[in-house]
């Protein structure tokens, strides 16, 4: 152990989250060393975010253009699907991951190749692909930025025939004739929309209904469009077994009787930690579990006291605070400022240190989902309010009654509604539905996130003509201050 590389930070997984947390730290001045099993970039980068939002971009840009009778005059033809998955391999650096590489060297954080396992109290061990071992030592910190994978369903049969996941939905070289897809979260939404434009039968198979966490007005707009596009929509009930036959089709039996045919079937039914094989259970940790942090997202146990004397950390999908890559980034920032102060001895607990604290994810995380359309959302729906405790009062209004909108498209379709804490007259909830609504998302971020009165609100006057204005129509309907 002696002889052991050490460091000040000790990162294992080199995704967007790993890689800010190292970066902080070495801007606060300290060593770090990342750990990776597989591409450095980690999961966003070559089967999620990238690639998926580029398999969606092309159907979203024909519509567009369809959606207005000049441009849609011009545009002759079906999608490209051989240019959509070719571009989307480029937007996945063609699986490599020479570019993030470089990067780590030119930050100065050290790169191990291998699988990292945690040993001992600020001791990592690398497992090399030759079988080469490598130890470790943390001065200060060591961070668990493992992610989270898909979780396959205890369907029988389902393990046994091959099930695509998120993973190879996202870099599908081809486009089958039938898709089945097992869930209704977001990543059934994005796939169904995604595959459903480039060909696809799409079959969607879903027991507790579809985006059943967000609003009503928004997932019941995506459900008529969904359908529109010859999606079968089969909610309320779950598949019993699945049987991949000789010929390579699948048949899957559902609960409510019958079955659907397919050439292939996603799991889309949630996620689970990469946390079986890093070492916890040599810290008296549960291997395979989900990881609980403090605000500082120093790992706690059960009754929330820290680990030892808080060498450990847990960043992004492994401590199930959100499981979004800009939250885990935005998790990355605070735990690297926090190692880099609690490193010169200062005390994260103190009103300086305060900011740095990951409170966002409580109040004001955002999120988009990139489905057709697309339902961008931040802070609390009106259901999830009142189980908060919070007295609160939802307004809505039709997006296509903006001017900007019906500028936007012909025929445009979609609706927002805010949700606002009656006692202390400020946001809390924003939910938006509609073709390219994404980018109106951060206003209501920074509101929430501001905690900014109602009342002020009033005087951040929207642009005319913009689908912006919707702000002002929302506000009309809730009523004048005063």
């Amino acid at each position: 152990m002696a002889d052991s590389p050490t460091f000040d930070v000790i990162v294992i997984g080199a995704g967007p989250v790993g890689e800010n947390v190292a970066d902080r730290a070495v801007q606060g001045g300290l060593t770090a060393a990342i750990v990776e099993s597989e591409l450095v970039g980690g999961e966003c980068s070559y089967w999620a975010c990238m690639p998926t939002k580029a398999l969606l971009r092309d159907a979203a840009a024909l519509r567009a253009a369809r959606s207005l009778p000049g441009a849609s005059a011009a545009v002759s033809g079906e999608l490209d699907v051989a240019a959509v998955l070719a571009r989307r391999d480029a937007f996945a650096s063609h699986w490599r991951d020479d570019g993030q590489v470089d990067w780590l060297s030119s930050a100065g954080i050290a790169l191990f190749r291998g699988v990292g396992r945690i040993r001992a109290p600020r001791a990592v061990e690398v497992v090399g692909a030759e079988g080469e071992v490598t130890v470790l030592e943390a001065r200060h910190a060591v961070v668990v930025a493992t992610g989270s994978r898909a979780a396959i369903p205890q369907i029988p049969g389902a393990a046994d025939a091959d099930p695509w996941t998120s993973r190879e939905a996202a870099a599908a070289q081809s486009v089958p004739g039938r898709l089945a897809i097992v869930g209704g979260g977001v990543v059934a939404a994005e796939m169904a929309t995604a595959f459903a434009d480039l060909g696809s039968r799409v079959t969607l198979i879903a027991r507790s209904g579809l985006l059943p966490a967000v609003e009503p007005f928004a997932r019941d707009l995506l459900a008529e469009t969904l359908e529109r596009k010859g999606v079968d929509l089969r909610l309320s009930t779950s598949p019993e077994s699945v049987r991949r036959g000789a010929d390579g089709t699948v048949r899957i039996a559902l609960g409510s009787g019958g079955t659907v045919d397919a050439d292939e079937f996603l799991v889309a039914t949630g996620r689970a930690p990469r946390t079986d094989d890093i070492g916890l259970e040599n810290v008296g940790l549960e291997a395979g579990a989900w990881l609980d942090v403090d605000e500082s997202l120093r790992v706690v146990d059960r009754a929330g006291a820290v680990i030892d004397d808080g060498w450990l950390y847990a960043v992004g999908d492994v401590n199930h605070r959100a499981l979004l890559t800009h939250q885990g980034k935005y998790q990355a920032r605070a735990a690297g400022d926090a190692i880099v102060a609690r490193a010169r001895g200062a005390s994260v607990d103190d009103a300086a240190w305060g900011a740095h604290a990951a409170t966002a994810d409580h109040r004001a995380m955002p999120q988009v989902i990139f489905a057709d359309p697309e339902i961008a959302s931040v802070g609390h729906t009106a259901a999830s309010a009142a189980d908060a405790g919070i007295r609160a009062r939802s307004v809505e209004y039709d997006l296509a009654s903006v001017a900007g909108s019906s500028l936007h498209a012909d025929g445009y379709e979609g609706r927002a509604g805010m949700v606002v804490d009656e006692d202390r007259k400020v946001l809390v909830g924003f939910t938006i539905v509609g073709a390219d609504v994404a980018e109106l998302l951060h206003a209501a971020t920074i509101a929430i996130a501001g905690e900014v009165s109602i009342d002020r609100l009033w005087h951040a006057t929207a642009p005319y003509p913009t689908m912006s204005e919707v702000w002002l129509r929302l506000l009309e309907a809730y009523g004048r201050p005063g």
